[in-house]
């Protein structure tokens, strides 16, 4: 259902604010989730992109970035919390619009709520240190900020 694509630059910001928010987190098990990250999905480091930044306009120059992977993949959102960052008149012009990661997963779920279950049902089945349940996963996913989604994924 999706094709998560990130550039080197987007991947650095991200766990940087992780380990900002989260110094709980050894820096050698962030380094390994970002390691399995590009294992797990083929093709996901966008490149190419840094010729596009200067011919972007967007509120915040330093999200110009994103946008530029964006347009470089061929993408049709871009998953941010930030929404004000990237308005839609910016982004319309490439086919591209923003979605909060909770109306990207709720779009997901109503397109195929069932593949939604089994991704989430795998998830779970995946951790082992606790074991997981789906009710934990969904547990996770509204402390992250997904409180719709985790709802309509428990019924």
């Amino acid at each position: 259902m999706v094709h998560a694509q990130w550039s080197e630059r987007i991947l650095a910001e991200t766990f940087r604010n992780l380990a900002a928010d989260r110094p709980d987190i050894p820096a050698d098990t962030l380094a390994r989730l970002r390691e399995l990250m590009n294992r797990a999905v083929p093709d996901c480091v966008v490149t190419g992109y840094e010729v596009l930044i200067a011919a972007l306009t967007l509120p915040d120059e330093d999200d110009r970035h994103v946008l530029a992977a964006a347009i470089r993949c061929g993408a049709q959102v871009i998953g941010a919390a930030n929404l004000r960052d990237f308005p839609d008149s910016e982004l319309a012009p490439f086919g591209i619009q923003a979605l909060h990661p909770d109306e990207f997963v709720m779009d997901l779920f109503t397109l195929d709520g069932a593949r939604v279950h089994q991704a989430i049902s795998a998830t779970a089945a995946a951790w082992r240190n606790p074991p997981g349940t789906p009710a934990d996963v969904c547990d996770r996913l509204a402390a992250a900020g997904l409180p719709i989604s985790a709802a309509a994924l428990r019924r």
